[in-house]
């Protein structure tokens, strides 16, 4: 039996109106941006898709705030003739609701790359891993994930196949990429981990 575990909860506030996605199936999805606050004050841009069904259970305007629960989902296309994997959260659910800012994931899958340890010029530690969360029908999210100090040591002694499971928070991280026509602002999202875990049991 296919074993996986993905799973976010958001709380935040609504940056805009949502608008049409797309249409699959004879059903239509919206995407909007939650704004999330961390405990620093940097706010996290999030973008989010629901299905039109959940989103008319809820009276939105822009600023209400709203909590999801759902999954993190990622999306390879094309823009421009270049491939990229577009990370979002796909809701389940959808309510207006105030309290404190909200960001929790727990996403657990292979390890799909090696992983990639590094130090910063101040000396912190650092790690990028790639993890191939199944879902279903045969198909997996591949989402990227950030570690640091400790956790970043020991995750980056894992190898290509080692399962693991992640528990942090869904990140925006704004940076500049240079094209052959100048500068361009760009926008990528990562699974900062709190915690990480190797997993002993095949999948």
């Amino acid at each position: 039996m296919e074993h996986y575990n993905n799973s976010v909860v958001l709380r935040g506030e609504l940056a805009g109106l949502p608008e049409f996605s797309h249409e699959n199936h004879g059903r239509r999805f919206f995407r909007f941006i939650l704004e999330v606050a961390r405990l620093s004050g940097t706010v996290d841009r999030l973008p989010v898709v629901a299905e039109e069904s959940i989103l008319n259970t809820v009276e939105l305007n822009g600023g209400s705030m709203l909590t999801v629960t759902g999954q993190v989902r990622s999306h390879n296309c094309r823009v421009d003739g270049i491939r990229r994997l577009l990370i979002f959260v796909f809701a389940g659910s959808v309510t207006a609701e105030d309290g404190e800012p909200i960001n929790d994931v727990t996403v657990e899958g292979p390890l799909c790359r090696e992983p990639t340890f590094r130090r910063t010029p101040l000396g912190r530690e650092i790690c990028d891993a790639m993890l191939a969360v199944p879902r279903g029908f045969r198909r997996a999210d591949y989402l990227p994930c950030i570690l640091w100090g400790r956790t970043a040591q020991e995750l980056s002694r894992c190898q290509v196949r080692d399962r693991v499971r992640i528990c942090g928070r869904l990140q925006s991280r704004a940076y500049t990429k240079q094209t052959e026509d100048g500068p361009v602002e760009r926008t990528a999202y990562e699974i900062s981990a709190l915690t990480a875990e190797l997993l002993d049991d095949p999948l």
